[in-house]
């Protein structure tokens, strides 16, 4: 009776999720070292249940266009320049910027060839609303080609 309705709804659940045509898992962490190794386990995980998951998303990178060593030459060619506060505002971006591109390196070793890795910008505003979400969502459609930004 109802425990046959049931699995016959839990069966069909599975199905759909198992069907690539039909069913993706889009991981979305950022680049840091605790949520690029828990979307490993997510991957996994899924792919073990046989649920499609070859979308990663990394949110909250700081100039994905660049990598750290072209901003370090700037800032390095600017610093003196600057005012001391500015200075050290800079000097704590550059380190997050390091270590960003130290995992986003990891993230396109781990999944480079098999995956679609895509790069989402941190931004100076959150993305809350249809009028905020339409125009970031175009990243995700119409990524930054690194290979064209960086000459990598």
């Amino acid at each position: 009776g109802r425990l046959e309705e049931t699995r016959t709804v839990i069966n069909q659940v599975n199905d759909t999720f198992q069907d690539p045509a039909l069913t993706t898992f889009v991981c979305v962490c950022i680049p840091e070292f605790l949520s690029i190794y828990e979307t490993e386990r997510l991957v996994q995980e899924l792919s073990k249940f046989g649920i499609d998951s070859h979308n990663i998303v990394v949110n909250q990178v700081l100039f994905p266009e660049k990598d750290a060593e072209e901003l370090g030459e700037w800032f390095d060619s600017t610093k003196e320049s600057l005012p001391k506060e500015a200075q050290e505002i800079c000097a704590k971006m550059m380190a997050r910027k390091r270590m960003q591109d130290k995992y986003i390196g990891q993230c396109f070793d781990l999944y480079g060839d098999d995956f679609h890795v895509t790069l989402m910008p941190l931004l100076d505003h959150e993305v809350r609303g249809v009028d905020k979400l339409k125009p970031f969502s175009e990243n995700l459609v119409d990524p930054v080609d690194l290979e064209e930004s960086t000459g990598m």
